[in-house]
């Protein structure tokens, strides 16, 4: 049986290899998501008024999108200063990939999702109404990845390995909690399309921002090093 270090020199981090990697861990995050979400639903509908709840869950979106931020962020730092030693330019890949790909899985198809079911979806983006929201979880995400890219090897692989889970969790929740709180309240009657397309939404986006982007721009097209997990 080979060991996880011999794993990870043998694994081949294609975009199709990375993302059945990550695919357990979203099945597994998104399903957790919508009991989380369930529940608070559930808990919500015998003790608050319907505008109250959207309120409540138009502040955990905030909540979550914020963390995403930064576990977005640290992930992806680390991985582009495996292949390349320029801070500078990690920082800069660090700045920009993760935001994109946060809005997209945490705002962008969550939107278009509803709207594909009908649902008459409000649209809103927190890194243009709430830029000085964000900015301080962005930064920290930058510096903490700068920090644990200094870290052993084994110290880093742990990271990556333990962090999936939280991460992909992390993003689920952002992209239900956006769902229900700007116009998707009747979710549950679509529970089988939402958890299907929520596992699109979060596994798709996770992998090109914590893995395949960062290690595309760190290495410069070259194709032939190796990804350690």
């Amino acid at each position: 049986m080979k060991s996880h270090q011999e794993h990870e020199h043998t694994h081949e981090h294609t975009l199709m290899s990375e993302l059945m990697c990550h695919l357990p861990y979203a099945i597994f995050s998104v399903a957790f998501a919508l009991v989380i979400l369930s529940f608070l639903g559930f808990s919500s509908a015998a003790n608050q008024d319907q505008s109250t709840f959207l309120r409540s869950m138009h502040t955990m979106f905030h909540s979550f999108h914020f963390m995403h931020i930064v576990f977005a962020t640290t992930g992806c730092i680390i991985t582009f200063l495996r292949f390349n030693k320029s801070v500078i330019k990690g920082l800069l890949v660090g700045l920009f990939v993760p935001s994109f790909f946060c809005i997209f899985s945490d705002s962008i198809l969550p939107y278009i999702g509803g709207r594909l079911l009908g649902v008459p979806m409000h649209f809103h983006l927190c890194f243009v109404s709430e830029l000085a929201n964000v900015l301080p979880f962005l930064f920290v995400g930058l510096l903490n990845g700068v920090i644990m890219s200094k870290h052993h090897s084994s110290q880093q692989g742990f990271y990556s390995v333990s962090s999936h889970f939280v991460h992909i969790l992390v993003s689920s929740l952002a992209s239900s909690f956006y769902l229900v709180s700007h116009g998707f309240t009747n979710w549950y009657s679509s529970i089988g399309v939402v958890f299907l397309f929520l596992i699109f939404a979060v596994v798709i986006p996770c992998t090109l921002s914590d893995v395949v982007i960062p290690m595309m721009f760190a290495r410069g097209g070259k194709k032939d090093e190796k990804y350690q997990h």
